[in-house]
């Protein structure tokens, strides 16, 4: 029976970045891991293989529509799937052997094979049990399921399935305007789908500022993709080759139906606790699945801890790394903390979309008093030059104080540019430091700047 300080469950982002950090800490720690391959749902079937698709697709959609006007003369490229697998499939190989290297080079031992927790302070995988001082469970999470709608991974698909098609469909229905449908979306309408959203709610991406949700719809609808908005799916057929989604609109309960050769899935995702054997153990878990667990990341039951997707919170890899690397701080007897309320958001789509902190909405709710600092990049140089002017920066800040209080970017590499922001209100800054600070010319982090100066006495380019 082999022995350690800690056995982490799960080698996504969370459950590998607390392996590695318990380890430099000078803890004994294994991983446990039931893939093939480290890195979890993100690098495996998520978050690398999804921006691969992106990227190359992005490629072929400014080849088509802006290489001509800059000089650039020549036949459009021609797609070859195949190869842009390979090419996903290539990058998801760098990344996990990246993973395996960074394993062997700080002695962690990789367990592979599924866990279960038989009692605290025991893993078992397979026949083995392993003894651990502590257990991090970061077994991460999986699609959710909508009723009436049956996924085979052919014709409806999850993320997972979406990645995998074999060939480009000339009809796609995405059901759920989120971040998962949108990135999907957006990658097969490039490629020539006809792509149609449907959502249950009146507004895209749930939960965002609304301008940027109302700015995002037009310009998703300017490059292609069809949303049918406050749409209940009832159910999927499917033959061998098409499906039919039928759906309802809350409005007026009027039925209706659409056709596809695929259809994805992407009503969000749920945590996957399965056969870990929490329930038999006595772990504390909520109404919606997640793990319960206290300031520590510590569960009801002494020496099991949790982070990531199986816990509250936004489902975020970097979310899950910031948990992994504080709790393995706690287990060696330092002080981890997580600020929940500087933890961005990111749409990989084209134009980006970032988001941080609060919402207009949230500080309306709280009857905060607030101000509105704007700045559209049609007034960036860089921008203009490069066909990325749609969009804009938006920073919030009190009223009184002119503290950040959030951030919304919908741009050019807004994923980056937010976390100029992210510092600012780590540190507690006011939009007039981040207005004063110097930035170089021509980029598009200007815009970030000219956000901050509309803030105060007003933006130079607006």
């Amino acid at each position: 029976m082999a022995s350690y300080d800690v056995i982490v469950i799960g080698s996504g982002p969370g459950g590998y970045v607390a392996a590695i950090r318990c380890a430099q800490l000078g803890l004994k720690t294994a991983c446990v891991e039931g893939r093939e391959t480290l890195g979890g749902t993100c690098l495996n079937v998520g978050c690398i293989p999804s921006k691969a698709l992106l990227h190359a697709t992005h490629m072929l959609h400014e080849a088509e529509h802006n290489f001509a006007a800059m000089g650039l003369k020549g036949k459009s490229p021609s797609v070859d799937w195949k190869q842009m697998q390979a090419y996903k499939a290539e990058t998801i190989g760098a990344n996990t052997k990246g993973i395996e290297f960074l394993f062997k080079k700080n002695k962690i031992d990789w367990i592979k094979g599924w866990a279960s927790i038989p009692e605290a302070g025991r893993v078992k995988v397979g026949d083995d049990v392993h003894e651990a001082k502590n257990i991090i469970v970061a077994s991460g999470s999986e699609p959710a399921s909508l009723p009436g709608v049956e996924v085979d991974e052919k014709i409806v698909v999850t993320s997972t399935g979406a990645l995998e098609l074999g060939k480009i469909p000339k009809k796609m229905v995405v059901i759920g305007a989120g971040v998962i449908g949108l990135e999907m979306g957006s990658v097969y309408a490039r490629l020539g789908s006809e792509v149609t959203v449907v959502e249950y709610l009146d507004a895209i991406t749930p939960g965002m500022d609304a301008e940027v949700q109302r700015s995002f719809q037009k310009i998703l609808t300017k490059q292609g993709l069809k949303f049918i908005m406050g749409a209940a799916v009832q159910k999927t057929e499917t033959t061998k080759s098409k499906a039919k989604v039928h759906y309802k609109l809350r409005k007026d309960d009027s039925e209706h139906v659409l056709d596809a050769d695929t259809v994805l899935l992407a009503t969000g995702r749920k945590p996957y606790t399965d056969g870990l054997g929490l329930g038999d153990l006595g772990v504390e878990i909520s109404e919606r699945g997640q793990i319960k667990t206290d300031a520590q990341w510590q569960t009801n039951i002494k020496g099991i801890y949790a982070i990531g997707d199986a816990i509250a919170g936004p489902m975020l890899a970097h979310k899950a790394e910031d948990e992994g690397m504080a709790c393995a701080e706690v287990l060696a007897g330092k002080h981890g903390h997580v600020n929940y309320g500087v933890i961005p958001g990111v749409i990989y789509t084209h134009p980006e979309v970032a988001n941080l902190g609060a919402t207009e909405e949230e500080l309306k709710k709280d009857g905060r008093a607030y101000k509105v600092g704007k700045f559209s990049f049609m007034g960036n140089g860089r921008a203009k030059a490069n066909f990325a002017a749609d969009g804009f920066v938006k920073i919030l800040a009190d009223k009184d104080s002119d503290r950040i209080l959030g951030a919304h970017i919908i741009g050019p590499m807004a994923g980056d540019l937010i976390h100029e922001i992210c510092v600012a209100m780590e540190f507690g800054a006011s939009a007039q430091d981040l207005a004063l600070t110097c930035h170089a010319h021509p980029t598009y982090s200007e815009a970030v700047r000219e956000a901050a100066l509309a803030c105060g006495d007003g933006a130079i380019h607006a």
